[in-house]
């Protein structure tokens, strides 16, 4: 059987293109009672992008602390939240949520559209498919481009026992929004290690066993457009970046990622890295299997002056290794698409326990 995967149904692009927002959920209000939920990253509450969002009278503002990778907890926290306040109001369901933020807030934005239509903690829900009911409608707006979360079908979170994603056709967005310009002036490092989460992206899926033609011309695209952004620069370099965004996303729909995102996981669920770093940290240490892709990459990171972080599994104890161990082992699909059926005989607990040591 081939997959028949869901797509975002809508995307509008362009500079000015957010401006447009409130003529695009006014078609999803059914009434003067309808509520909007906007799910913004904290970093813009003095900013003045916050005077931008357009809130009706009944909506409400929830403010997303992206300082740390997404957990389960605070998907589950916020989600109580946005129920106790529609259920004082006399609404039983939001007729929106509306994510804007970088790859974090919009997990963030798609896992809790998904939990409010899904009874328990997202953290039942980690893994391919579990979700049972459709979310409620939800909308994407990166304010930060690079991890793709604005066109993948999974909200990325870390649990109580792992850190997998909420894969489910039910997670894709409804509509997104690509407005450049509200992605300029992101500092310089966080633009280089999200942008990277893309570049990386694009290496693990145009050189795993899952290619196909569909994800190969999106890798493709997107992997170019890394290179011009990284390599050569230029005026158009976010709108480019937005674009490679989100083909890199759209290439590991139909494929997968593989060493680095498999690795990266185990990082962030033990180390607690941003994704888009412990992804650069694995990469660099992948010569092995992305030879041409790892030297590339130390010539973006040469011209961009930026120093990845060293040393950091130095002194790690055996029962926080094994644990990083267990979380990459989990991300079987990836893996899979990186060595192949037998994987299982190549990456063997030690094999990986090597690679975290060089860390």
């Amino acid at each position: 059987m081939f997959r028949n995967f869901r797509m975002v149904s809508y995307i509008v692009f362009g500079r000015g293109s957010f401006n447009q927002l409130n003529d695009i959920l006014s078609k999803q209000r059914k009434d003067s009672e309808s509520v909007m939920v906007f799910c913004v990253d904290d970093v813009f509450r003095n900013k003045p992008l916050r005077n931008r969002v357009p809130i009706k009278n009944r909506d409400l503002l929830v403010w997303v602390n992206a300082d740390m990778e997404p957990k389960t907890s605070y998907v589950d926290s916020l989600t109580r939240q946005i129920k106790d306040q529609m259920n004082r109001a006399q609404n039983r369901t939001p007729a929106g949520i509306i994510g804007i933020g970088g790859g974090t807030t919009l997990d963030i934005a798609k896992a809790i559209s998904l939990m409010l239509t899904n009874s328990g903690s997202s953290a039942e829900y980690q893994g391919w498919d579990l979700i049972k009911n459709p979310a409620v409608y939800h909308v994407g707006i990166p304010t930060l481009s690079g991890t793709g979360a604005e066109a993948s079908r999974t909200a990325i979170l870390t649990g109580p026992e792992k850190k997998l994603g909420l894969n489910s056709d039910y997670t894709v967005f409804d509509q997104i929004v690509l407005d450049p310009e509200i992605i300029a002036g992101v500092p310089t490092e966080q633009w280089f290690y999200t942008g990277m989460d893309c570049y990386i992206h694009c290496i693990e899926s145009l050189t795993g066993t899952y290619l196909n033609a569909f994800s190969k011309a999106y890798g493709e695209k997107a992997l170019d457009l890394c290179r011009q952004i990284f390599l050569e620069g230029g005026p158009e370099s976010d709108d480019k970046l937005m674009m490679a965004s989100y083909c890199g996303g759209m290439s590991i729909a139909y494929s997968q990622v593989g060493v680095a995102h498999a690795l990266s996981y185990g990082l962030s669920f033990v180390l607690g890295l941003r994704h888009g770093i412990g992804n650069s940290i694995a990469f660099d240490y992948l010569e092995e299997f992305y030879p041409e892709g790892v030297a590339e990459f130390r010539r973006m990171t040469d011209k961009h002056r930026i120093n990845i972080p060293r040393n950091i599994t130095a002194g790690l104890d055996e029962e926080k290794l094994n644990r990083m161990i267990d979380v990459a082992l989990i991300l079987e699909p990836l893996w899979e698409n990186a060595l192949g059926k037998n994987w299982k005989e190549i990456m063997t607990r030690d094999r990986i326990a090597e690679l975290y040591r060089k860390m």
